[in-house]
């Protein structure tokens, strides 16, 4: 499979290039997928992973803190959440065509759903570790732009960097006098790479279910989805 993919393509989607090209390859390795190739030479993305989501999250508070240099540091936080969340990731990746170069077990390569967009969301952080490994911080720091930064403006604009578990408990109080709590149901992954599935309920009724890399980001995923469902 590894010598059928033409990795190329995808510096052309992305609009970068790798001087080494085995670090590109690296960055889609999921670590399924080593568990049924388990001769193969390469390591799974997990330490690019680790490496990737600290250049992008220093990327993207170094461009906050300079476009709006009079907004307070709680204001910036949401903006920052917002841009580098699994979600925004996910759909970044998507618009590049990550998903048509990652490395995965036949089990995970049939899964479509919300697991396949977190694996997406940390192959992005993958390749922007590798980058900047391959290339340096200023390589990394164009890939961030071009790719996530130009978001900004458009999340300002939807809101989507509100805090929809603080609105979700406004609302749910104010309609129904009840304060919804949340219930972690599954974790997922590695330790390094967890994905958490966490509930949110109005008393007994399980509202619905929300995923993310963090707890944190699960509660926001789950407010978010029931505001919709409640028409909030």
């Amino acid at each position: 499979m590894l010598n059928t993919i033409d990795f190329s393509k995808f510096e052309n989607y992305a609009g970068t290039t790798f001087k080494n090209k085995q670090l590109l390859r690296h960055a889609f390795v999921h670590r399924s997928y080593l568990n049924e190739n388990k001769s193969s030479v390469l390591e799974h993305n997990e330490r690019l992973e680790f490496l990737g989501d600290a250049v992008l999250e220093l990327v993207v508070t170094e461009f906050l803190f300079k476009k709006f240099p009079t907004k307070p540091e709680g204001e910036l936080t949401a903006y920052r959440s917002a841009l580098v969340n699994a979600n925004t990731l996910a759909s970044v990746a998507e618009g590049i065509h990550v998903n048509d170069f990652l490395l995965l077990s036949k089990g995970e390569a049939k899964d479509k759903g919300r697991a396949r967009q977190v694996i997406m969301a940390n192959a992005m952080e993958s390749i922007i570790g590798a980058i900047f490994l391959d290339s340096g911080y200023a390589a990394a720091e164009k890939f961030v732009a071009q790719h996530i930064l130009l978001l900004t403006e458009k999340i300002i604009e939807q809101g989507s960097f509100i805090d929809s578990k603080s609105l979700f408990q406004e609302k749910a109080q104010e309609n129904t006098g009840i304060t919804p709590a949340y219930k972690t149901l599954k974790e997922e992954g590695p330790d390094h790479s967890k994905i958490f599935t966490i509930g949110v309920y109005l008393e007994t009724e399980l509202v619905v279910q929300g995923q993310g890399k963090s707890k944190q980001e699960a509660e926001q995923d789950a407010a978010q989805k029931a505001l919709k469902i409640k028409g909030w």
